[in-house]
């Protein structure tokens, strides 16, 4: 796996993800056209999505935290790129499924708490965007697996 192959997939990936939920965050709302900011305690999703909201985005900080740990500097840079993938691919996942459980609420309650949850998520996961900055950053990389890294791009 090239660097630049791997920037452009992951970006590509990423962006998907952001638009993919965007979009159907603008169909929702156009759909749905309500806006209530009353509690109805009778909806058990007022308890779930924000618990669901909150575990997505720790529990995404921690895989990727804990994958991006388990790698040794010793890997070749293709192994630390693909598990570096796969870690990053965890984690949008585990922002995208709550992001789309409080998009569904909302659609079928009108509350406003729903959509708020899912803009936070969806801006939170567009601030992941993957960049060679930020990979450099997180990877154990070597000084030559650095300089072939940026000789890539």
């Amino acid at each position: 796996m090239q660097p630049k192959t791997f920037l452009k997939t992951l970006s590509f990936i990423h962006i998907s993800l952001c638009a993919g939920l965007m979009l159907l965050a603008i169909f929702v709302y156009f759909k749905n056209g309500d806006f209530t900011a009353r509690m109805n305690r009778q909806d058990i999703l007022i308890y779930i999505v924000p618990i669901v909201a909150a575990a997505g985005y720790f529990l995404s900080q921690l895989v990727f935290k804990k994958q991006i740990e388990s790698l040794s500097r010793e890997d070749k840079l293709s192994t630390k790129l693909g598990k570096y993938q796969m870690a990053s691919l965890l984690k949008y996942a585990l922002l995208q499924v709550p992001g789309f459980l409080a998009l569904m609420a909302y659609f079928w309650s009108g509350n406003a708490l729903y959509l708020v949850i899912a803009i936070a998520l969806i801006i939170y996961l567009f601030a992941q965007r993957p960049t060679a900055e930020k990979i450099k950053k997180e990877l154990p990389l070597t000084l030559e697996e650095q300089k072939q890294f940026d000789n890539s791009l």
